[in-house]
């Protein structure tokens, strides 16, 4: 059965319009010149096809003949209706009148293109004549000699029209014109939200036929013109009216009706009424055309089911492939099928694209789509899949950024620097640092070349790492982590390099501190008061007191201002040597400095004592902390108590654990043991009962590991390492060694 394509420039698309049962041939149609195009079937014997005009109409001849007979306009090469709009997730139309505003309300002086239409009758116009019915060379349809007719403004004349006896008062003297001039008069009222004037029309063209007046009667072309324009409208509560008067009319739906009512259905959110309706129209004797089959998948896109999309995408590939589907020469399924499988595609993607923005499930479902997506032998894009990768924003995501990026990676040469900055980005605020190192070596080995951009995120996640591993004294993975930046041409500043001195100060490594003290000035760093703070702090618990007295030297030689941190390690030297003179001064050195000694200084004083034996002096410099204003913490009396109880001053120890108490601090259960153990030992007469009972075991503080496993845990690296070589202090390891 013949179709009428009509083309829209707008959404550059191709559409199909089934049976459209009317004996006059014209219909317009969108041109890209934004003109009207009056085509008309000539009789056999002319020597042209069809007629068209840009600006004005041009005809052959001006004494022509109407036939029966549409001659469809299929350019080539465009996307389908459906599959156009659909894919930019916009409403479905199936435009049979387009103007420059899509209405007849725009422009002045009628259509550009076409203003007048000369008719001429010879005989009188039919219309109940199936396509397979025209007639012979000697059929000729009517004329009316002279009589013009202004299309636009005889829509615009019915612009505001509201019942049927309003629109015969305009066209009751009007010359009686080719039904597909009402169908697209009814379509642009659509398109214009006057569906009282679209219904008012059919209406008065129902009365006409009722009453014999005139050649024409309904059918299902106006009956469809009559829907798209409720679509148009977004009038819905109209549409069951209209198919009760299909009905009553003895006009049967064809598949431009299921169309229509399908894409209606999803404007309303019934998607899965829509699919039943896809799945009526074979036990109705229709067969699905394409459009239909874009109107489905779209139905699947709504449902946000990319699955089913796939699986009903199959079938229907299979049905083609049997030649089930696609035997209508018209409809050209070759190239149709093509824009379908561009459909699906686009489908799985907008569907992914708004899983990952809702976040509910986003990792399985995304990489099961993939796989079956895979298993469809379904391909996404590059950009499809960069698009995806920038739609990756939460921690869960990482899992399938990094699918994505592999992806890409394996299909195409390149891809953009932007979006591995992204991917490296994602990696860090999922914990995932390793994972962003191995795209930053991507970049340096495959390209594109890395930019301000790739560096600062990379040098932050090591930044991270670093951090970790200075906080838990894992030194030696921060040695590693210095070589891998040097290696991988990032330059370390003088934060990673703190970082690395801190954690070795941690662990008491005094050698690997010193060493990495003399890298970082070898490598051009200048040190800070930070590193010569961990370089002393290393120092002196090496017990290398002299060496730290020179780094000490040096650093106020070379204009750097000690700090709190700085003088408090050297107090803590001195006090070991036991040179409290000298300990003396600094804390004087310190308020004359404006450096304000606090609590965290007298208590290093004071385990120095205890650590060397002299608790008594310890004793006294905690009586000292008073005139300093300075008010002791758990810390402080809980070294004091158990020095004191270690050195058989049971009843001081105990006085000081019930002075803590008095003032509301939490001891540890050490101090607790510590006082109960030496009143035993040294039977003293004392009444625990005060003390209370033995205090929880506090939660353990950050303990200082020097396992490269334990770091594989916490900053989620890679196990699979060599031993560590302590010449790996002095350089970084190149590659292959």
């Amino acid at each position: 059965m013949p179709y009428l394509n009509v083309w829209s420039s707008r959404t550059n698309c191709l559409i199909s319009e089934q049976e459209l049962a009317s004996s006059s041939t014209s219909v317009f149609t969108w041109r890209r010149t934004e003109s009207w195009v009056l085509a008309y079937s000539l009789p056999h014997n002319s020597t042209s096809d069809h007629v068209s005009t840009r600006n004005k109409p041009k005809f052959r001849n001006q004494d022509f003949c109407l036939r029966t007979e549409f001659v469809p306009f299929r350019p080539q090469k465009k996307d389908s209706f459906a599959l156009t709009q659909a894919s930019e997730e916009k409403d479905i139309h199936c435009d049979v009148v387009k103007q420059n505003s899509q209405s007849f309300t725009s422009g002045e002086g009628g259509v550009e293109g076409f203003t007048c239409l000369q008719l001429e009758e010879k005989g009188d116009l039919t219309n109940n004549v199936e396509y397979g019915d025209v007639g012979s060379e000697e059929y000729e349809a009517g004329r009316v000699k002279g009589e013009k007719v202004d299309v636009r403004a005889l829509a615009q004349s019915l612009h505001f029209v509201k019942t049927a006896d309003e629109v015969d008062e305009v066209l009751k003297d009007k010359v009686e014109l080719p039904l597909q001039v009402y169908s697209s008069m009814i379509r642009g009222f659509g398109k214009d939200k006057k569906l009282n004037s679209a219904m008012a029309l059919v209406e008065w063209l129902s009365r006409r036929s009722k009453d014999n007046i005139g050649s024409i009667s309904l059918n299902v072309f106006i009956y469809n013109s009559l829907l798209g324009a409720i679509k148009e409208a977004g009038k819905y509560n109209f549409v069951d009216k209209v198919m009760e008067d299909m009905v009553s009319e003895g006009v049967q739906p064809n598949v431009v009706t299921y169309n229509t009512l399908m894409r209606i259905y999803i404007e309303q959110g019934r998607e899965l009424e829509a699919l039943n309706l896809f799945r009526e129209m074979p036990k109705k004797g229709l067969s699905p055309s394409p459009a239909s089959y874009s109107t489905a998948l779209f139905a699947y896109r709504r449902l946000e089911d990319g699955f089913g999309a796939i699986t009903f995408f199959v079938e229907t590939r299979e049905k083609y492939q049997n030649g089930e589907i696609g035997n209508i020469e018209e409809e050209n399924w070759e190239d149709e099928f093509a824009k379908l499988e561009n459909f699906i595609v686009r489908i799985c993607y907008q569907v992914m694209r708004q899983w990952l923005v809702k976040g509910e499930n986003a990792n399985t479902n995304v990489l099961k789509l993939l796989t079956d997506m895979d298993r469809a032998r379904l391909q996404l894009s590059r950009a499809e899949y960069e698009r995806l990768v920038w739609a990756c924003t939460r921690e869960e995501h990482h899992v399938v950024a990094k699918e994505l990026y592999n992806r890409i990676r394996e299909r195409d040469t390149e891809i953009s620097l932007s979006v591995c900055n992204h991917i490296i980005w994602l990696m860090g605020k999922a914990k995932k640092w390793w994972a962003a190192l191995e795209i930053y070596e991507d970049l340096l080995d495959k390209g594109p070349k890395p930019n301000n951009m790739s560096y600062e995120l990379i040098v932050s996640h090591f930044n991270i790492l670093l951090s970790a591993a200075r906080k838990r004294g894992i030194w030696r993975w921060g040695v590693r982590l210095l070589n891998k930046m040097e290696e991988k041409g990032l330059k370390p500043s003088s934060r990673e390099w703190n970082a690395v001195l801190v954690a070795c100060s941690k662990a008491s490594e005094t050698s690997a501190a010193v060493q990495i003290f003399r890298r970082m000035v070898e490598k051009g760093e200048k040190p800070t008061v930070i590193s010569y703070g961990a370089l002393l702090s290393a120092l002196e618990k090496g017990k290398l007191y002299d060496e730290a007295l020179q780094v000490w030297k040096h650093m106020i030689k070379v204009g750097i201002e000690p700090n709190l941190y700085a003088y408090t390690i050297m107090a803590s030297i001195y006090t070991a040597q036991g040179k409290f003179n000298i300990v003396d001064s600094i804390i004087k050195e310190m308020v004359t400095t404006g450096v304000e000694p606090t609590v965290v200084t007298f208590n290093a004083i004071i385990s120095g004592c205890a650590r060397n034996g002299m608790e008594s002096v310890a004793y006294e410099w905690f009586q000292r902390m008073k005139t300093q204003n300075i008010t002791p913490n758990e810390v402080s009396y809980e070294m004091l108590i158990e020095a004191l109880a270690n050195d058989g001053k049971p009843r001081l120890a105990y006085e000081l654990y019930v002075r803590a108490l008095s003032e509301g601090l939490s001891l540890s259960t050490k101090a607790y043991d510590a006082v109960i153990s030496s009143t035993q030992a040294y039977g003293a007469s004392i009444d625990l009962s005060i003390l209370g009972p033995r205090p929880p075991e506090k939660k353990k503080r950050v303990q200082i590991r020097k396992s490269l496993s334990e770091f594989c845990n916490i900053a989620d690296v890679p196990r699979r390492s060599r031993p560590f070589d302590r010449e790996e202090i002095f350089t970084a390891q190149t590659k292959g060694t």
